[in-house]
């Protein structure tokens, strides 16, 4: 088993995040072959958002619907990131993850990391009765995957991986403002919804109370203890 630094920073803007991510991995990575952290697999950060919308390198600028006039609107910010997938919107009731783990020290690839992240969300729906999955040739989490009039993300998974260290992670929409999704193409489709446990179970839900499922399943899918 292995230990994981575990941070819940609360609400932080996205860049103040990103650079903390990137202090992280430098750490890790200056401090890889110091055999006194032979056990020492990473940083579990959680966090919040004040409204903004990220796009991935693979991604496309059109898929931002609205202009800069807009997002000053409503009150968003706009960034282009080193992290893959398209187009994301981060906002308040959101649940962020970032792991900054060691995947080299697990030898863990990146496509069964991303498998574990997914399952750590689908076994924390489950908690709540719902029944997740994954949509072939989509990363992150999805309800009734399998029927396109339906299909809706809850959970969106956009990561790097640098030297085998991770960065970026996921964003799972708990009691989120879904109106925020109408600007953008989410994750670059344009026939898919979005939803929200909020959403789902008819009633807001305790964030504390997510948090703690999500960590039980990180602790159990990835073998670690925080």
């Amino acid at each position: 088993m292995y230990k994981v630094e575990y941070h819940n920073i609360g609400l932080i803007e996205y860049k103040k995040a990103w650079d903390y991510q990137e202090e992280l991995h430098a750490q890790i990575l200056k401090n890889r072959e110091n055999i006194n952290q032979n056990n020492f697999l990473g940083y579990l950060i959680f966090c919040e958002h004040p409204h903004v919308y990220t796009l991935g390198n693979s991604g496309n600028n059109s898929n931002l619907l609205i202009s800069n006039e807009m997002l000053n609107r409503i009150h968003a910010t706009y960034y282009k990131t080193n992290r893959g997938g398209d187009i994301t919107y981060h906002g308040p009731g959101q649940i962020v993850g970032y792991p900054i783990f060691d995947l080299q020290k697990i030898n863990l690839g990146i496509k069964k990391y991303i498998y574990n992240i997914e399952e750590v969300i689908i076994q924390t729906l489950s908690d709540y009765n719902i029944q997740a999955e994954r949509l072939e040739g989509a990363t992150g989490v999805w309800l009734d995957a399998h029927h396109p009039q339906k299909a809706r993300k809850i959970c969106a998974i956009g990561v790097r991986v640098s030297h085998w260290i991770s960065m970026h992670g996921f964003a799972f929409n708990i009691n989120t403002d879904l109106n925020y999704f109408n600007y953008i193409n989410p994750c670059g489709f344009k026939d898919k919804g979005v939803t929200s446990l909020q959403k789902e179970l008819g009633q807001p839900v305790p964030m504390n109370e997510v948090i703690t499922k999500l960590l039980n399943h990180f602790s159990l899918i990835f073998n670690i203890r925080t």
